[in-house]
């Protein structure tokens, strides 16, 4: 019978010991629609902009540190003020499109969020040259001479 009592006991203090760790975080969450953007195929100097769209899923303001990107070509821009809970925000990334060839890049995203502290978010594509603009040729008249005046 001790032991029904020590084990039932025992079992009872996992159980609760299980469901605080179960139990929401206080604080900031950070929840992204989307980690990963892929351009395709875009021109040299096209718009290699994208931005990445969040929501403070927590229950205190999320700050967002300094964002770093994996190379000077791809250039991140990010909210200074705090977001509050339950509120949408965008980081913005540039990527320079003034050079041909594929590309994947990443930028670290650095907050205050309880449920993830840096997050990875990754663009990919391939700048291609614009093709060449062919002027339209002029048909060639059957056997008319131009008239002067």
């Amino acid at each position: 019978m001790k032991k029904l009592a020590v084990f039932v006991t025992l079992l009872l203090a996992v159980t609760v010991i299980m469901a605080q760790g179960v139990k929401d975080k206080n604080g900031p969450q950070i929840t992204f629609k989307e980690n990963l953007h892929d351009y395709g195929e875009i021109y040299v100097a096209g718009d290699g902009t994208y931005e990445f769209v969040f929501t403070n899923t927590g229950n205190e303001p999320l700050i967002l540190s300094k964002p770093r990107s994996s190379c000077g070509c791809t250039v991140p821009s990010w909210p200074k003020e705090p977001i509050l809970p339950g509120e949408d925000n965008k980081i913005k990334v540039t990527y320079n499109t003034h050079k041909a060839g594929a590309f994947n890049k990443t930028v670290t995203v650095y907050s205050n969020a309880v449920n993830k502290t840096a997050i990875v978010l990754r663009i990919k594509g391939k700048v291609v040259q614009k093709p060449a603009e062919a002027l339209p040729e002029k048909e060639a008249s059957l056997g008319a001479t131009p008239v002067n005046k």
